[in-house]
């Protein structure tokens, strides 16, 4: 009995974990072909373009892209990212709805919040194809945090919000939402294409 259950339990469980993890190998894909391109462009360091230290870069790239040569990134030139005050807070809210004990959460909590200091959507900082892919990983790695997200107000503007009433205080003067004339800024479509997309149609990138 305790075998059949066993097996059951398995085949249940790693279908999942599998997609997960293949989702999550996506997403640092996106994020580490933005990054080689600024990177490359003089813009931005890898550490300053992902927020995490060379040794959590270094480790990244050696487990899930063993076949890209860290020189590629420059790791031996880096200096150890700084955060500001703002990416420190936003950091701390990721960090605080992040799995327990899971380091892939720790890690995104830290791109996210750099990335996020960005000025496109936030999906397009991230380099993602599209909004859904930011909420699906939002929803497995922050659960909580995205679960609050109701009312599907944009990702950044969100964020904000919850920092804003963790500190007792709004940043928002209109009475409710529905009364706001900047409606739009807070839940329109994200619309826009991916980067990806943009460097195919033969766009220069900004």
């Amino acid at each position: 009995m305790f075998a059949h259950h066993h097996g059951w339990l398995r085949t249940r469980q790693w279908p999942r974990i599998e997609l997960e993890r293949g989702f999550d190998q996506h997403v640092l894909a996106c994020v580490f072909s933005r990054v080689l391109k600024e990177v490359e462009a003089g813009e931005a360091t890898a550490t300053e373009a992902t927020g995490l230290s060379r040794a959590e870069l270094q480790d990244v790239l050696t487990r899930s892209f063993p076949a890209i040569s860290a020189n590629a990134f420059a790791l031996e030139e880096v200096s150890e990212p700084e955060p500001g005050m703002e990416e420190e807070l936003l950091r701390g809210l990721l960090l605080a709805h992040a799995r327990p004990g899971d380091e892939a959460s720790a890690r995104f909590a830290k791109i996210i919040a750099r990335r996020a200091m960005r000025d496109d959507h936030l999906w397009q900082d991230l380099g993602l194809f599209n909004r859904a892919e930011l909420g699906r990983l939002l929803a497995t790695h922050f659960p909580t945090l995205a679960a609050g997200n109701t009312k599907n107000m944009k990702w950044k503007k969100y964020f904000y919000r919850k920092l804003c009433e963790a500190e007792g205080f709004s940043l928002c003067t209109a009475p409710s939402c529905r009364e706001c004339n900047d409606f739009k800024s807070c839940f329109g479509p994200e619309e826009g294409e991916s980067r990806l997309t943009r460097i195919r149609n033969g766009i220069a990138l900004d």
